[in-house]
Parts: structure tokens; sequence; C-alpha cells
């Protein structure tokens, strides 16, 4: 006789393999003979959450949860289906449940993004931070640290976070962020390295393109602001009256009385 068991361990050595039609048949056809035996249901909505069935996978994991409510991963994976689906109260029950049975690691990254997602700043702060107290070289954790630190107006320290997340192969928007809080500090020289690496690793990141144009020309260097703006400019003509107000206000700058001499000047 086949049991729940068994379907489970040939669903999920099946999904392992990367062979997922074959996982979900098996789940299928588990609760056909077993309708909503817990098991496969959670294995069902893993399974289908991967193919991006968002909506089957919640009902899935719900009815695993209506039949054992204190199942941790479960929760777990129901926290982040809610999140996802914009429910951030329903998604924080889930985890405040799930921790209060096992406090796994991952559900309290879970809830830091959930808070973070929801607006929920302060929190979101504390959650991130406590993270790092136990993982310090969690990239991610030290990423959002320094976002919203710098949110904060506290560019010291967010650099000093955002600096951490750099350690590793950070994206594009670190670098960005790292950018705008060493600007912020007047750290000109390295907010540009910041900024031409957001760049390099995101050629149409056209905010990191404005703002070293910005540093560029605080440092004195106009004509490589210049390129810089043009190159903004190209990527988002919209960027224009923002262009041309750094160029006046600056230390460093010019003065356009003719709005087309500009545009022609930065390629437009």
């Amino acid at each position: 006789m086949t049991t729940s068991e068994d379907i489970v361990r040939r669903a999920a050595a099946a999904f392992n393999a990367g062979r997922r039609d074959e996982a979900r048949q098996l789940c299928e056809e588990g609760l056909v003979t077993s309708p909503g035996e817990p098991m496969i249901s959670h294995l069902l909505a893993a399974v289908l959450a991967t193919s991006g069935e968002f909506d089957a996978a919640r009902k899935h994991v719900e009815a695993s949860l209506t039949a054992q409510p204190d199942n941790a991963a479960a929760r777990l994976l129901a926290a982040r289906l809610a999140r996802m689906a914009g429910e951030f109260d329903r998604a924080l029950e889930h985890l405040d449940r799930g921790i209060a049975v096992a406090p796994q690691r991952e559900a309290f990254i879970e809830k830091a993004r959930t808070f973070d997602q929801a607006g929920l700043w302060p929190q979101a702060r504390q959650a991130w931070n406590a993270i790092l107290d136990v993982i310090p070289d969690h990239a991610e954790a030290a990423a959002r640290s320094g976002r919203l630190a710098w949110e904060d107006g506290e560019a010291a320290l967010a650099v000093k976070f955002l600096e951490r997340a750099t350690q590793k192969d950070a994206p594009a928007s670190v670098w960005f962020d790292l950018g705008l809080a060493r600007q912020d500090l007047r750290d000109y020289t390295n907010a540009t390295a910041a900024y031409r690496k957001a760049i390099e690793l995101k050629d149409d990141h056209a905010e990191a393109v404005f703002n070293l144009g910005v540093v560029l020309q605080e440092t004195g260097d106009l004509d490589a602001a210049m390129r810089a703006y043009a190159q903004a400019y190209r990527l988002r003509p919209s960027s224009f009256g923002n262009i041309a107000m750094a160029l006046t206000s600056a230390s460093h700058g010019r003065l356009w009385l003719d709005e087309a001499a500009l545009r022609r000047e930065l390629g437009g």
C-alpha cells in the first residue's frame, strides 16, 4: 500500500531532480485518494509556488495548515505567499505562529522582509539589525539596514552597513545606495567609485549616471560631469530639468540661459 510518506518522498525526489511536472502529478494524485493530507498539500503548495501559481499554492498550504496548524515550515511558506499578495497582517500572523513553534532563522528574515515591504520602517530596521547581530555577513540585512538608515538621515551609519553589504556580490541598487550615503557625507571620491560600480553592473541605471554627474561637478570636473549628464539625458530625457538645476545650483557649474543650447550640448 502506498502511503502519504511514500508519495511525498517520491514527489520530493522528482522535484529535486528538476522534474516539477512529475512532482506535481504525484501530489495531485495523492490528494485524490487522501484529500487535505497535510504533507502532500504542503509539498504541492511549494511546487506550485516555484511555478508562479501563487493563488493555487496559497489554497493548498492553507489546507495543510488546517490539518497541521503548528507546522512551522508550512507557516513560513504561507507567510511568503501572503506577503507576495500584499496581505502583510496575514503574513505576520503566520510568522508569529511559526516562530512560536520553531524559531527558524528564515522566519526572522521573512519577518524583516514583511515589515520592509509593508512600509513599517522602524520595525524593519529593528528586524534587519537583529539579523545582523546574529549573522554579521548577511548581505541583504546589511543592504536594507543601510538604506533605511540613509532614509532616516543617518548617512554615516548607512555607509557602514552598505560597505558591509558590498563585500559580497552586491547588485547595482546597493552600490547606488552606498553612493547616495557617501555623497551626503561629501565624500565625493568614494561616491564616484560607488556610482561607477552601479553603472558597471547596470549600464541603464539613469539615477546613478545623473548622480555621478553631480559628484563629478562637485569635484570641479565639469567636462566629465557633462558627459555623465549627457548619458543620463539619453537614458531618461525627463531628467533634463534636474540636470539644468544641478548645473546652475552647484558650486561648480554653468549658467544656461538658452534651454535649446543646453539640450544640444547634452546631445538632444
